[in-house]
């Protein structure tokens, strides 16, 4: 059950950032997940683990990854259809 609630999670957060900076993921919830899941990843390493906490997801470190994950995914598609 504690995967199951971590892949939700994951999705909500790379659904989340997506909607915020107003860029989609490919691969539709898949990308979700995966964003949410490397963006926890990044923010807890840039910014600790700080805040409200789900599923062993720090909420806001791993919203900040997940924006700045997606960024950068949009930047790397954007060059490549140059």
């Amino acid at each position: 059950m504690g995967l199951i609630l971590y892949l939700i999670v994951g999705g909500l957060i790379g659904w989340l950032a997506g909607g915020i900076i107003g860029r989609d993921m490919p691969l539709g919830i898949i990308g979700n997940i995966i964003a949410g899941i490397v963006g926890a990843w990044i923010g807890g390493e840039l910014f600790g683990s700080f805040g409200p906490s789900l599923a062993g997801i720090a909420i806001i470190p791993a919203l900040i990854g997940a924006i700045i994950f997606i960024f950068i995914i949009s930047l790397i598609s954007r060059g490549s259809k140059k």
